[in-house]
């Protein structure tokens, strides 16, 4: 039987630990912007935002992190990879579809 397991070197740990959390921030920062993109491009209420980021990244096998990186950089740069550009309007009205087909006390993920 062995003892309880002991971090060789908790100051490292404890610095990995604080690298993950900087770079999950830096992440939902800019993913929140690029749901400001794609509500004010699309016209959506604030809470469909989200459901047009996944459905983009779901449908052209780009991670989210980086399809929020394109659009928010589209406004400044006027670039938007083809792919992300192509499934835009898609997604839109998916979002909009989904928002006249949910049920009203249907949970909706947030930002």
């Amino acid at each position: 039987m062995t003892g309880p397991y002991v971090d060789p070197d908790p100051l490292t740990t404890l610095q990995e630990e604080v690298g993950q959390l900087r770079r999950a921030m830096a992440s939902h920062a800019l993913i929140d912007q690029a749901i400001g993109v794609v509500i004010t491009v699309g016209s959506l209420h604030p809470e469909h935002g989200w459901v047009v980021l996944r459905h983009i990244s779901q449908h052209t096998n780009i991670k989210l992190r980086e399809v929020a990186h394109w659009l928010v950089q589209w406004p400044a740069t006027g670039r938007l990879p083809e792919r992300i550009r192509e499934a835009l309007p898609a997604a839109v009205d998916h979002a909009r579809g989904a928002a006249t087909t949910a049920p009203a006390d249907q949970d909706t993920p947030t930002a």
